[in-house]
């Protein structure tokens, strides 16, 4: 269900125990929920790697997640949004990175690289 994916994609500083190689840490706190609006997570990709630095723009429960690049994003106008739609007994999961830049391939990577880590980590519920 929805609220079940909810609780994995909402809690930012869980992704680390799910998302493979990511440290992730709350930097700021958003309203009115601590990961709301207005939160900042800072993803640590690997050890040698920059930090990316994300901002959350959206933020309704069980229904959809916005996030912008703040920092260390290596493309211009960087977002994500996930949205979660229930479909029966489950819940589809339409997620969607955009930026200036023309990088054929890296965002789907990106993209899917996540969304499959969460769907594995939502099924373990």
């Amino acid at each position: 269900p929805a609220s079940r994916v909810w609780s994995l994609l909402a809690d930012h500083e869980g992704m680390t125990g799910w998302a493979p190689g990511l440290t992730v840490t709350l930097t700021r706190a958003g309203e009115p929920d601590r990961n709301g609006v207005g939160a900042q997570r800072r993803i640590q990709p690997a050890p040698l790697l920059p930090a990316l630095v994300e901002e959350v723009t959206v933020f309704e429960p069980e229904k959809r997640l916005g996030y912008r690049g703040v920092a260390g994003i290596p493309f211009r106008n960087y977002a994500g949004e996930v949205e979660l739609c229930p479909v029966g007994d489950g819940t589809e999961i339409r997620y969607t990175i955009s930026a200036d830049n023309n990088l054929p391939g890296v965002a789907a990577v990106l993209a899917n690289g996540l969304l499959f880590a969460l769907k594995r980590q939502a099924k373990k519920l």
